[in-house]
């Protein structure tokens, strides 16, 4: 097989992280599939959460830090740092992604669903990356929100005409025809004919072997991604195991954003119950949902990937504040036949739950979905194609820091 090594090519990437792991796991899945795909090729992330340390990277990938910032319920923002105000915690995050950008001097600058970062942070740095020819990246999950959401909001930060005059490409992390990110906006043309829609982003085992003996035996896995919002849907798993201590074994992963009150809470919950097991954070999820014979979550876009790549039965329950990302991911799932979906509001009905965990195991897998199928939703070439575009960008630039050498594998 053929393979290019990319010398000195350098891809930067921004993800805001105030809420969860998602964008943060999701840069990480692109930038691992680059560094794979291009010898030679180095990516950096500029992330503000607070376990970004706590991930395995492979060698070229990198990170770097910025003060983090946490979004609350109510979809306002605070330091994590209390002593520190949001303004000074946002002025020292201009600053570093800044200065990260003129010595990192990246090819690419990939900037993780805020167009223009958290309140507007990275909006000088893309300008002064465009005047150095960086190319401009914008990627969009393939849901961002409910239109009478989204629209009024990017309109306050006039957000169409600034993708229009910096990005170059946008990239759709899904595939056509399962949702439209910017659904319901007036989107100019010149931005409409820049967007690409790559597919979802495959999931792989980290870890194969491991992944069999760390928890072995067939277990419901109930994840809520970072936790941070979840403790509603763990408390009702357990109820349900009340209701039917013969329903399958549930493996229940915390997340490292669920507050001590919740979690204390949890763990009082689950005491007692002989085939529920809780623990606290795992970073290698991939393997924990590829070993499980169902998953129980929230709908966010990482757990949806790897349910569909581990090719899992599903049962979702999204949340549906501040953002209906989750809601509308999941309607649309439920109606393709990816995922089984139940309204948080059902939660509190334990036989309900009950009679839908102990058929979940039993249920169809994506895979199965005709329907899907037929539309072409079970596209999970996303970081093939992602790569495929950067090195084709890469290869014409033609720029002499680069060196193109093509090598056999």
């Amino acid at each position: 097989m053929t393979s290019s090594r990319l010398e000195n090519a350098r891809v930067l990437m921004y993800s805001h992280d105030t809420f969860g792991l998602g964008h943060l796991r999701r840069c990480r899945e692109i930038a691992h599939a680059l560094v794979q795909a291009y010898r030679g090729l180095s990516v950096m992330i500029i992330s503000g959460a607070t376990i970004a340390g706590a991930f395995d990277y492979r060698v070229r990938v990198d990170f770097v830090k910025v003060p983090s910032v946490i979004k609350l319920h109510n979809g306002e923002y605070q330091s994590m740092a209390r002593h520190t105000s949001l303004d000074e915690t946002l002025k020292m995050r201009r600053s570093i992604i800044r200065h990260t950008a003129e010595s990192f001097r990246p090819d690419i600058f990939i900037t993780d669903k805020e167009p223009m970062g958290l309140h507007g942070e990275i909006e000088e740095t893309l300008a002064y990356l465009k005047a150095q020819g960086t190319r401009l990246v914008l990627g969009l999950r393939e849901v961002m929100d409910a239109p009478e959401l989204l629209g009024p909001e990017w309109a306050r930060k006039d957000l169409l005409r600034k993708i229009e005059q910096y990005y170059d490409s946008i990239w759709v992390y899904g595939p056509e025809g399962f949702y439209d990110p910017l659904e319901g906006l007036l989107v100019p043309p010149a931005v409409r004919a820049r967007m690409r829609y790559m597919g979802f982003l495959r999931r792989t085992r980290l870890w194969a072997d491991e992944a069999q003996t760390r928890h072995p035996g067939a277990y419901m896995l109930v994840t809520t991604g970072g936790g941070g919002d979840g403790a509603e849907l763990f408390h009702a798993v357990f109820a349900a195991h009340r209701v039917d201590p013969g329903l399958p074994d549930a493996l229940a992963v915390l997340g490292p954003y669920v507050s001590s009150r919740d979690r204390a809470a949890i763990l009082a919950d689950a005491a007692g119950l002989p085939n529920v097991e809780v623990i606290e954070f795992d970073n290698r999820m991939e393997d924990l949902i590829a070993n499980a014979s169902c998953v129980v979550g929230m709908g966010g876009y990482n757990t949806f990937c790897e349910i569909l790549s581990f090719d899992r039965p599903a049962l979702i329950v999204p949340r549906t504040q501040p953002r209906l990302e989750q809601a509308i991911r999941a309607e649309r799932a439920a109606e393709l036949g990816l995922a089984r979906m139940m309204a948080a509001e059902d939660l509190n009905d334990a036989p309900r739950l009950a009679a839908a965990l102990r058929a979940l195991p039993d249920a169809p897998r994506p895979s199965q979905s005709v329907v899907a199928a037929a539309a072409g939703m079970l596209e999970l070439d996303g970081l093939t194609r992602i790569s495929e575009d950067v090195g084709d960008w890469l290869r014409g630039r033609q720029s002499p820091a680069i060196q193109v050498v093509q090598a056999r594998t």
